[in-house]
């Protein structure tokens, strides 16, 4: 039977002609999440791309499925049994790592609350800033978003800490490797906490008051994961009575962030919506279809295909 692969990648031109290339005997019909039809959904035996869980029901003939983002919560429950499922684990690290430490960059430099003055009109000197250099990160999930993290960091003269549930070695980015159940006795060393862990019923919560209160006064907390690990409510609590230099924070629990939530006010917190990752840049749009032309490659081989979801 041959395979009709369901392409709803952002492609460009030229791209369309390499898929082709790896699979020529296959049916590629290519279209947009919004534009794609229940009858595209039911012949697909291959999926690249981002189809609304919803829609993945009328998928009968799926055997193959990669989304193009590296979270696949969206997608629990909603896929057929029995298929292979792979993400795209991996695309956007650099652009999210590079979001982080623009952030990191900006509350040591405290640039949220001079952005707040030159709003105001008003020419004032903060005092004091921070640096990394000599300091410790402690990154909290040691996948591919913290790895990257921790290398740019190490290249600031960072010491780096990457916590992972298993531990199996080093790992590129980090000095030290440690386990995930290490976190309440790392946490009081840490000059910058980095959260980069998805979500699941074990990370939700993780980050709570306990352990904001162990983290150094004059620590900076980042949060680019999903907003359920950090409990927002304490870090409110925790910031507006002086505790912690400043944080960062991509992604919020829920989203959008009601317009009422207490943490727009927070000075020298850094809020941004979500947009640390996704397809902004060019080398993460790029490197996802490179990783599906992998898989493809892979699939048709018979091979084992990489970012196998669990």
């Amino acid at each position: 039977m041959s395979e009709y692969i369901l392409n709803l990648l952002p492609l460009k031109e030229g791209e369309k002609e390499e898929f082709e290339a790896i699979a020529p005997g296959a049916t590629h019909v290519y279209a947009r999440s919004s534009t794609v039809t229940p009858e595209q959904l039911a012949a697909a035996t291959v999926i690249f791309g981002w189809p609304r869980a919803e829609t993945m029901k009328d998928a009968v003939s799926l055997k193959w499925f990669q989304t193009m983002w590296a979270g696949t919560e969206e997608y629990d429950g909603a896929l057929p049994e029995g298929i292979l499922f792979t993400s795209s684990s991996g695309s956007n690290s650099r652009s999210v790592a590079e979001h982080m430490l623009t952030g990191l960059m900006a509350v040591c430099r405290r640039l949220p609350v001079y952005l707040d003055s030159q709003r105001a009109h008003v020419w004032k000197d903060e005092g004091a800033m921070k640096t990394i250099l000599g300091g410790t990160v402690l990154v909290v999930g040691a996948g591919n978003v913290g790895s990257t993290f921790a290398g740019l960091c190490q290249g600031l003269g960072a010491r780096t800490i990457g916590l992972k549930r298993k531990v199996a070695g080093p790992l590129e980015g980090f000095d030290q490797v440690r386990a995930m159940d290490e976190l309440d006795q790392l946490l009081p060393q840490a000059d910058v906490v980095a959260l980069t862990l998805p979500h699941s019923p074990q990370t939700a919560g993780l980050m709570n008051e306990s352990r904001i209160a162990l983290m150094k006064d004059d620590a900076v907390l980042i949060s680019a994961g999903r907003g359920s690990v950090l409990d927002q409510d304490a870090l409110v609590k925790a910031m507006t009575a002086g505790k912690l230099w400043g944080a960062v924070l991509d992604v919020t629990d829920p989203e959008p962030l009601p317009a009422e939530s207490p943490l727009w006010d927070v000075p020298n917190l850094l809020l941004t919506p979500h947009v640390a990752g996704g397809m902004r840049l060019e080398i993460t749009r790029r490197k996802c279809v490179e990783m599906a032309q992998e898989n493809l490659r892979r699939y048709l081989a018979g091979e084992k295909l990489d970012n196998l979801v669990k």
